[in-house]
């Protein structure tokens, strides 16, 4: 846990220094800690894993206040009435905290790891304005994000975790979609490198990409930022959240205004 700790600090540390607001971390990025249980089945080393999540968190809170840093801490197991959950945390830096959850687990984390889905969906009141969080798969349902920008959420971030192109490609363009139809900014961030001691989760591909919006007061191709493919690196973002305001009444296209409310809507059964 030290060793971890140290290269997470080492990102904090880096991101402050820049005097960001946000720090995203990647799905599953505590993975490695799972060598120590290679030795037992997929199942029984993942909820090994998530005995180390309550205290993660609370290492995280600490950070965001010494920092003087907001950080989403990805996501990590939890495991609660014997079901196992893939959740994360907002750790603001005046020492609150609030939790998300993913709310479709992919077909190999419920066939390896019976992993069931959770059932919050929430906009995250922070110091910068409305945030939400989507778990890497949620991101591929469109529903969710616009309910969260139903509720002025202003940028959606996305932890994520793939071991394809094909895999990350499905994140990274879902994504993309997601800020132009949202009027918002998204960031994704995910685990590069190789685990060969860690079952299940031994390679990873990723790139950590800022998208925005499509529209004369950004980028042409939608992208703020992005670093380089599959190496480990840090993304560095300025986001300006009046021009989503400026966007949202005077765009070329207004994609939250010009919705045909009249024929259809869109509605959370669960709060």
């Amino acid at each position: 846990m030290d060793e971890l700790f140290e290269q997470v600090e080492y990102f904090i540390d880096a991101v402050s220094g820049y005097k960001s607001d946000f720090a995203l971390f990647p799905e599953f990025f505590n993975a490695p800690l799972m060598a120590k249980y290679n030795h037992l089945s997929e199942p029984e080393a993942i909820r090994k894993l998530a005995v180390y999540t309550e205290e993660i968190r609370d290492r995280f809170i600490s950070l965001a206040i010494s920092y003087n840093v907001n950080i989403i801490t990805g996501s990590m197991p939890y495991l609660e009435d014997n079901k196992l959950y893939n959740v994360g945390y907002l750790c603001r830096r005046d020492g609150s905290h609030d939790y998300y959850e993913k709310l479709h687990v992919t077909p190999d984390e419920e066939k390896f790891w019976g992993m069931v889905g959770g059932e919050k969906l929430a906009v995250f009141d922070s110091d910068c304005g409305k945030i939400g969080v989507l778990i890497c798969y949620d991101v591929e349902f469109p529903e969710l994000p616009r309910i969260l920008a139903e509720n002025d959420m202003k940028i959606l971030f996305v932890p994520f975790l793939t071991d394809t192109q094909n895999g990350y490609s499905r994140v990274r363009y879902c994504a993309r979609a997601r800020a132009i139809e949202n009027e918002c900014y998204v960031a994704i961030a995910g685990s590069v490198g190789n685990l060969p001691k860690v079952h299940n989760m031994d390679i990873q591909f990723a790139q950590a990409v800022v998208f925005t919006p499509c529209d004369f007061s950004f980028p042409t191709n939608g992208i703020k930022a992005e670093a380089t493919p599959n190496t480990e690196m840090i993304l560095v973002a300025d986001v300006d959240l009046d021009l989503l305001t400026e966007l949202h009444n005077n765009g070329a296209v207004r994609n939250l205004k010009d919705r045909r409310k009249d024929i259809y809507d869109l509605k959370l059964k669960k709060n």
